[in-house]
């Protein structure tokens, strides 16, 4: 499936547009391809861009002052990443951006996108829809993490994402849950 049908498709799940405003939002769109390992965001770098990922796996993290990594988000087919908090506030990433795997990605701009916003309702709709999404998906990570243990959350994980188990490396879904390498394999043999 091509790029353009996949962003059709994904946005036809929350709202209908004719084909010519389909077409006039796919027009404010670019098609980026990344090789496994490239930076799509550096901390401390402009960010002006969203990313809708086609096919591959990114993933958001940070790297604290001890040098331990915490991954934010994977960011698999149909997802969309970027250091919104950059965007949004115009400031410098405080997070980097990454890729698992070879990934193709549409990016937008922030302004191209509160452009198509103000003139189709349906765009608008969409795009807040997708916001309230990840605010929520945030949220519930959030409170697993206060409120689950490491094997609650790692089950939930399982449940919730099964495909990241054969895209993402052992040691990043141990970022991700906060947890060492070894606490993440002595919970797969026991789930197995």
């Amino acid at each position: 499936m091509d790029a353009r049908q996949i962003l059709k498709e994904h946005i036809a799940k929350t709202t209908s547009l004719t084909e010519d405003q389909f077409d006039y939002l796919f027009s404010h769109f670019k098609l980026q391809t990344y090789k496994k390992g490239q930076v799509v965001i550096r901390e401390g770098d402009k960010v002006d861009h969203e990313y809708f990922v086609l096919s591959g796996c990114l993933k958001a993290f940070f790297i604290n002052d001890e040098i331990k990594m915490y991954i934010l988000q994977f960011a698999m087919p149909t997802w969309w990443t970027s250091d919104y908090a950059a965007l949004y506030n115009q400031t410098r990433a405080s997070i980097n951006i990454d890729c698992i795997t070879d990934a193709e990605v549409l990016y937008i701009s922030n302004q191209d996108r509160e452009k198509i916003c103000d003139e189709l309702h349906q765009a608008e709709h969409f795009f807040r829809w997708r916001t309230n999404r990840g605010y929520l998906a945030s949220q519930k990570r959030l409170l697993s993490f206060m409120n689950n243990d490491t094997k609650a959350r790692y089950e939930e994980l399982l449940k919730l994402y099964p495909q990241l188990y054969n895209l993402v490396p052992k040691h990043l879904i141990a970022a991700y849950l906060g947890v060492s390498r070894e606490t993440l394999s002595r919970l797969y043999n026991a789930h197995k």
